[in-house]
């Protein structure tokens, strides 16, 4: 697991969210629920907070919306077919918010830590 907001997960992070701008959304799934999860409103979440997280430290609220989101990818990516390259383009989102929230969780002694004191 990446701590921290290291160079070689940064630097991931910066290309995977790079493939994604420049990939297409996939058109057949706008509009389109699965399990109740909105799959153009995953995408924007995910994009959001991947998006504040390379300009700055995740905060909280991101990271929370990022676990939830995570769940939801769990939940729809078994659902979700293959035109457009849509698995390709949700596994991407599910690694980039994977890895914004790794590397936006801070660890004892990063100064950042607010835990518990054992």
């Amino acid at each position: 697991m990446i701590a921290t907001m290291s160079e070689p997960g940064l630097d991931l992070l910066s290309r995977l969210w790079e493939e994604h701008m420049r990939a297409p959304f996939p058109p057949h799934l706008r509009g389109r629920e699965i399990d109740g999860e909105d799959l153009v409103l995953l995408d924007a979440d995910i994009a959001g907070c991947v998006s504040s997280s390379l300009s700055g430290s995740l905060d909280e609220r991101r990271r929370r919306i990022l676990l939830m989101c995570l769940a939801a990818l769990e939940k729809v990516l078994p659902s979700i077919d293959d035109e457009g390259g849509a698995i390709g383009y949700y596994e991407r989102l599910r690694e980039m918010a994977a890895l914004a929230v790794e590397l936006g969780t801070p660890t004892p002694g990063s100064g950042e830590w607010r835990g518990a004191v054992y």
